[in-house]
């Protein structure tokens, strides 16, 4: 049986990624000019191409701006997830102002799409040792998952010694999806995708998806933003060298690079890939219905 991996796209403008957190005032965000949504329907037609699904976790930020965008994703048949408000870590946040964050992103999405958001991914991976009580906020405000963790080392993020595999971090039926890596060499080496995707031959991450597929016999998950597949962006002035090689490199070929494993690989949405773990979604939080106001916006 062929095991389909989890395709995944964090939206978010090339003006509000981690490596930029610096260089660019958030203030200032409405004033660079938007490419995510041209970037994400060029997505959106290159999934059609493949016949995949993948999830779209979105910043309710953008959500707000592009409402029509974010119908575009639901009527395509992706899952809609969350990933925050604007982009703010998640360990950079008390336990009552992440609670207002995910509440307003996840109802927001949900008035615009029209369809339930359960799924979550922490802004740049930002769930590890030091807030692990915001699995129990995301169970209280009707998220089901969770795919915040990374588990290898890195400067920004990562929690080496979590779990590789999906696991319960309270027992009470909320699942963390970790993000995928390879064992070896005891150590844990990144294969979900991202920057080192990029950074990489791109052979060594089919190679890591192989064996994680084969050897160990259970689902990847990958993931990219939409500025990734946009080599003409614009560039951010006065950021720092290592920020514009986490961002810049190879740009040009990404999208070529994920049209190759889009066919060497199965791919779906991550509520589907992990089906047989998620709960039912609780009656209580019914589907949302976009608003007359949200409909006009998209004429």
């Amino acid at each position: 049986m062929t095991i389909r991996n989890a395709m995944t796209v964090d939206v978010e403008d090339y003006f509000q990624v981690q490596a930029f957190a610096r260089d660019v005032d958030r203030t200032a965000w409405d004033t660079y000019p938007s490419r995510v949504e041209a970037n994400v329907d060029r997505i959106l037609a290159q999934f059609a191409r493949a016949d995949v699904h993948g999830t779209f976790f979105t910043l309710g930020w953008i959500a707000e701006r592009h409402p029509a965008m974010v119908r575009r994703i639901v009527a395509a048949g992706h899952e809609l997830a969350s990933h925050g408000w604007d982009h703010t870590r998640a360990d950079q946040q008390t336990p009552d102002v992440f609670r207002q964050d995910i509440r307003r992103a996840r109802a927001v999405l949900e008035d615009i799409g029209g369809v339930p958001v359960t799924g979550y991914r922490a802004a740049t991976f930002s769930i590890g040792a030091r807030n692990l009580w915001a699995f129990g906020v995301l169970r209280e405000e009707g998220y089901r998952y969770s795919s915040s963790i990374n588990p290898i080392a890195h400067d920004l993020y990562g929690m080496p010694d979590a779990p590789r595999v999906p696991f319960q971090p309270d027992n009470d039926g909320f699942w963390e999806l970790p993000m995928t890596t390879v064992r070896a060499f005891g150590r844990n080496w990144p294969c979900s995708g991202g920057g080192y995707f990029r950074l990489l031959p791109s052979v060594l991450y089919r190679l890591g998806l192989t064996r994680v597929n084969n050897a160990e016999g259970r689902p990847g998950i990958f993931y990219f933003h939409p500025c990734e597949v946009d080599p003409g962006q614009p560039r951010i002035e006065g950021a720092g060298w290592k920020s514009r090689l986490r961002h810049y490199t190879n740009l040009s070929r990404m999208a070529a690079d994920i049209d190759q494993i889009l066919r060497v690989f199965a791919w779906d949405r991550m509520d589907r890939v992990y089906a047989d773990l998620l709960p039912a979604r609780q009656p209580e939080t019914p589907t949302r219905q976009p608003t007359a106001a949200r409909q006009s916006a998209a004429v």
